[in-house]
């Protein structure tokens, strides 16, 4: 049973820049450098890392994405309090 995840999110404001964003990746543009370019989160200077969370951390609708994805995963958009997420599941433990 999967304990903690790690992920990278880009975080905006919107579902189409969301959008846009996701099909970007999906068309081979670097995790790590779309997110230092777009995204809205603090955590884009370390390109989206979020480090290791465990459950409760997190809010709800992100674990709920988050979580259950495999390891090397790109989800999204994923809609939160904050805004839209793409998220890419680094790690599991």
């Amino acid at each position: 049973m999967t304990t903690q995840t790690r992920a990278s999110h880009i975080l905006v404001s919107n579902e189409e820049d969301a959008n846009k964003i996701l099909k970007r990746i999906k068309d081979g543009e670097d995790f790590a450098a779309v997110a230092k370019r777009f995204s809205s989160c603090p955590s884009r200077k370390n390109g989206g890392d979020l480090g290791w969370f465990g459950k409760g951390q997190m809010v709800p609708e992100f674990e709920q994405a988050a979580f259950p994805a495999d390891q090397g995963a790109v989800i999204g958009p994923v809609k939160t309090q904050f805004g839209f997420h793409i998220i890419k599941v680094t790690g599991k433990k």
